[in-house]
């Protein structure tokens, strides 16, 4: 019985636009497909950038990111090998 009711609730505002099924049969069924699909990337993305916005992050202490700064100007020759052993011992 609400099967039927539904059936009917939902039929009559197609029936009185002249519509014997929904408005996603027809030449016009690309139209909603995609639509569909564009709502659902949109949760998507939105989930995504929320969970980003929202996780935990883990943020380096001083000494940590002092120590990549100096892992950083060794790697590029800024300072030798003895002096980037005695900056990082000053660290510890």
């Amino acid at each position: 019985m609400q099967l039927a009711a539904v059936n009917v609730i939902t039929a009559l505002p197609l029936a009185a636009l002249g519509h014997e099924s929904g408005p996603w049969d027809g030449e016009w069924w690309w139209v909603w497909r995609l639509t569909m699909f564009l709502i659902f990337l949109a949760v998507i993305i939105f989930v995504i950038w929320w969970s980003r916005r929202c996780w935990p992050r883990h943020e380096l202490s001083g000494v940590e990111r002092a120590r990549g700064i100096l892992a950083e100007r060794y790697a590029r020759g800024e300072i030798d090998g003895d002096e980037y052993r005695d900056r990082l011992s000053q660290l510890e």
